[in-house]
């Protein structure tokens, strides 16, 4: 919002210092990042009190899962994902190109997939169940608004020049000549993506902190992707492909970081309140839509390799108990297992983080290597 007031004055030769702040990405992107933290945390105890308050027992716990949990954590109030949205919305429209496609594709994304999970949130705690609302349905609903999105980015994003088709193309880290157009089954492709990290984030989401700090690691990580792609003279220097237009991802991954910061000094243990599908869906989904946007699909799998490995923990456990009868892990996802043999929850997390961490920068190492 304020970079469309920085137009509308440069239009009329209106020279004003403060506002020539707003023409350069990396300041827009450091607001983005306190504004919504402030806005997070100007929500904080108030909004907590009012969810305790509508929700009474809070999120229900698995009777099979952990019983330190059920003893620990039984009323802790969910839907904190709403405290994070309403910072990511509020620091993109901001200080976001609100005239940029990949602005609006992102900010759909998060908000469409917010809104899946506050409903499976909503029916979690009003039925007191932990199934909530259909996994078919919303997996369908999941792959429309995620196929939605892609389509307006690849018909709406202005064309990059010396790349054509490059909107419908998977490319590769490391073998950067390597291109594949894959017309319009991309489509399917970046859904695949987007709700594949949607769900993976969901997946991690069972500890305190364990899924906020590695997505704003991750976001991080893709908010440099995003300034490096979308600037031609780094593009080129590093020979990855020049994206028009997808710097403003950094100001939105800028927004997730500053939520996340403001949410974790709640979601910190012992956890205030939890954020719920509600947050983690939507922020899998918000990862999805940057990495597809600018370009580095596969990129999203090293970044975010923890939640990859969660998503797969559960996918092993359910098709092998299917199959055989027996399980994989002591418990999945797999953070779960690691609880069961008896590391404390803050020595599961910490380490999360630091696999985070090395993952991230492995991730950022591809734009270098050849």
């Amino acid at each position: 919002m304020l970079y469309l007031l920085y137009q509308r004055f440069a239009e009329h030769q209106h020279y004003v210092p403060v506002l020539n702040l707003l023409k350069y990405l990396t300041f827009r992107t450091g607001m983005s990042v306190a504004t919504a933290q402030l806005v997070v945390v100007a929500m904080g105890s108030r909004f907590i009190r009012w969810m305790q308050a509508r929700q009474g027992k809070g999120q229900p716990i698995r009777s099979d899962g952990i019983q330190r949990h059920i003893i620990e954590k039984a009323g802790t109030p969910t839907m904190g994902g709403l405290m994070i949205l309403a910072g990511m919305i509020v620091g993109t429209l901001v200080w976001g190109d609100l005239t940029n496609v990949y602005v609006w594709g992102a900010i759909f994304v998060t908000a469409a997939f917010g809104l899946l999970g506050f409903l499976d949130d909503y029916a979690k705690v009003t039925k007191q169940d932990v199934t909530g609302v259909s996994g078919r349905l919303r997996l369908v609903l999941e792959f429309a608004v995620a196929g939605v999105a892609t389509y307006a980015m690849i018909r709406l994003a202005a064309p990059t020049p010396h790349m054509a088709g490059l909107s419908t193309s998977l490319t590769f880290p490391v073998f950067k000549a390597l291109v594949f157009d894959l017309g319009w089954f991309y489509l399917a492709f970046a859904a695949v993506v987007i709700v594949g990290a949607a769900n993976a984030v969901n997946f991690t989401d069972g500890l305190d902190g364990l899924a906020i700090v590695p997505v704003m690691i991750a976001a991080a990580t893709f908010g440099v992707i995003a300034y490096l792609v979308g600037n031609f003279k780094f593009a080129d220097y590093l020979q990855v492909h020049f994206v028009s237009g997808v710097g403003e991802m950094a100001v939105f991954c800028g927004a997730i970081i500053g939520a996340g910061m403001g949410f974790l000094w709640y979601n910190a243990p012992p956890a205030k309140i939890f954020m719920g599908d509600t947050g983690s869906l939507a922020l899998g989904g918000a990862l999805g839509v940057v990495a597809v946007a600018c370009k580095h699909e596969i990129v999203l799998a090293i970044v975010g390799g923890l939640f990859v490995i969660e998503l797969l923990s559960v996918v092993i456990q359910v098709a092998y108990f299917k199959r055989t009868g027996r399980r994989v892990f002591l418990m999945a996802p797999i953070h779960h297992h690691f609880e069961r043999l008896g590391w404390s929850e803050s020595t599961i997390v910490i380490r999360f983080w630091i696999i985070a961490i090395m993952l991230a920068l492995l991730g950022l190492a591809t734009l270098k290597l050849r």
